[in-house]
């Protein structure tokens, strides 16, 4: 009796704990089930009562037309060559900051933790009028000024839509969310044994080979939980992109674009609000199509850099 009761009790928290895993996977599974059981109906799917989850005429029209109004490929490639780039550059930005708070002490220490404080703290919309006039007149750092000193004329650059202006702020560890990357940095550098440098620098080794040949290859989970929460964040990007970027589209402005050409569309009467929805539904499964297949591809890896890098909440 004794040992029914203990295995009935262990059935019966193996039932509800998988009722409960399967309830929170649909949940969570639910817009990205509904955004393609209606990305591949036909809109006259749409008004039949007998259509929930499978559609009865399949069809990949609202696919080809919601890449064709996109300028899908095109959006892709504009948003890897900004988002990747920038990523990259962001990661080595952040590392080095990173590394330099968590290891090193010294004057103004605190002025720089609060100054990466701000950057998290303070929205972007509070700095985006001056950071958008000085990029609009970009003068390399004040130094064409002082040039214009002794020639008379200051020479500035418009990088306002350009990608070097994503360089840029990546360079200098001011780009999307890069307070927030340093601190992961200087969080799992903290976390490594102090005697891999000591014993680097009895080896004659001085900071910078150090930190190349020792911390970086013993931080990759790190490295890549930073790169991976960049190049998502500069995917699903839209404030600084539209105001930085008015003249090359990514898939987030691109599928912004597709609501108003749908709009335009119904309004002018050659297509129906049922068929907008279809063809909205395939825009959007599409521009979330790669950062699915990243996450498939790469989801135990990237579990396990979260965990080693000590993100939790």
């Amino acid at each position: 009796m004794q040992k029914f009761k203990k295995y009935s009790g262990r059935i019966t928290y193996s039932v509800f704990r998988m009722l409960l895993l399967i309830g929170l996977a649909f949940i969570l599974m639910y817009p990205i089930l509904f955004m393609i059981t209606y990305a591949i109906r036909a809109h006259t799917d749409m008004q039949s009562p007998m259509v929930i989850w499978v559609p009865q005429n399949f069809t990949w029209d609202n696919f080809y037309r919601a890449i064709t109004m996109m300028s899908f490929t095109e959006a892709v490639g504009v948003t890897l060559r900004v988002g990747v780039v920038s990523s990259l550059l962001q990661v080595v930005s952040c590392a080095l900051v990173g590394y330099g708070l968590a290891r090193f002490n010294f004057r103004g220490k605190f002025l720089v933790i609060g100054a990466v404080i701000i950057t998290i703290l303070v929205p972007p919309q509070l700095t985006i009028l001056p950071t958008y006039l000085y990029f609009s007149f970009f003068d390399f750092f004040g130094l064409t000024r002082i040039i214009g000193i002794f020639t008379g004329e200051a020479h500035t650059i418009r990088l306002v839509n350009n990608p070097a202006l994503f360089y840029i702020k990546a360079i200098f560890g001011v780009g999307i969310r890069s307070g927030l990357f340093i601190f992961i940095f200087a969080q799992f550098f903290r976390g490594l044994p102090k005697e891999l440098e000591e014993a680097a620098y009895i080896d004659g080794s001085g900071v910078a080979k150090t930190f190349v040949t020792i911390m970086a290859p013993n931080s990759l989970p790190a490295f890549t939980t930073v790169f991976l929460f960049s190049v998502v964040w500069y995917w699903n990007d839209y404030f600084h992109t539209i105001m930085y970027s008015g003249r090359f589209r990514t898939v987030t402005i691109s599928l912004v674009n597709l609501i108003s050409r749908l709009a335009f569309e119904v309004g002018q009467g050659r297509m129906d609000m049922l068929q907008m929805g279809t063809i909205l539904q395939a825009g959007a499964l599409m521009s979330i199509l790669p950062l699915l297949l990243i996450y498939v591809f790469f989801q135990r890896f990237f579990t396990e850099s979260i965990e080693r890098s000590g993100i939790v909440g």
